[in-house]
């Protein structure tokens, strides 16, 4: 990708509305210039500001699973504990998450609706290998005989209850999960 992205461009790399990418250019937080009248930002400012900022504070979390209801469970409980979160629901928008930043944490479905889940499994593995990966989904299927062929995991049998989330959260070290437990 080159450096210099439109507006358009910019909300989609940061999954923000067009909208707010326009206000936070002209309220000078974006790193923006004008070229002929229109907005460039630039890339690699971006990723050195912005997407580390956001890491510093919290632990990332991605959730891959097709199932919007689980989908909105995640996104609730993980906001609500203060994580910042990428939720998608395919084999190729989590590899293309994985490939823009880092997670301290991934929930990855057994089923996809798009490819098998040990290849999101695999590729975690292979780019960021201290990252734990929790599985979702039912316990007795092959996909995940073959992951557990790879090594010791964590599965989290569906349908999913926010204190499972919560136990598993505090077990991986993540204090902020312990204030909601108490």
């Amino acid at each position: 990708m080159h450096n210099l992205l439109t507006v358009k461009e910019t909300a989609k790399y940061l999954r923000i509305p067009l909208p707010t990418v326009y206000y936070l250019v002209q309220r000078g937080q974006l790193p923006a210039i004008q070229i002929g009248g229109r907005w460039r930002i630039k890339k690699n400012a971006l990723d050195k500001d912005i997407l580390k900022e956001e890491k510093s504070g919290q632990p990332t979390v991605l959730v891959v699973d097709d199932d919007e209801s689980l989908q909105n469970l995640f996104k609730l409980f993980l906001k609500k504990i203060g994580f910042s979160r990428v939720v998608v629901g395919t084999v190729k928008e989590a590899i293309a998450a994985l490939e823009k930043q880092r997670f301290d944490l991934v929930f990855l479905d057994l089923k996809l609706p798009d490819g098998p889940a040990d290849d999101v499994y695999d590729f975690v593995k292979r780019e960021q290998p201290d990252c734990p990966i929790i599985i979702t989904g039912y316990p007795d299927s092959e996909m995940l005989d073959r992951i557990l062929a790879k090594g010791p995991i964590t599965v989290l049998k569906k349908p999913l209850k926010t204190e499972q989330l919560q136990q598993t959260v505090k077990i991986l070290g993540h204090k902020d999960a312990v204030k909601l437990a108490a």
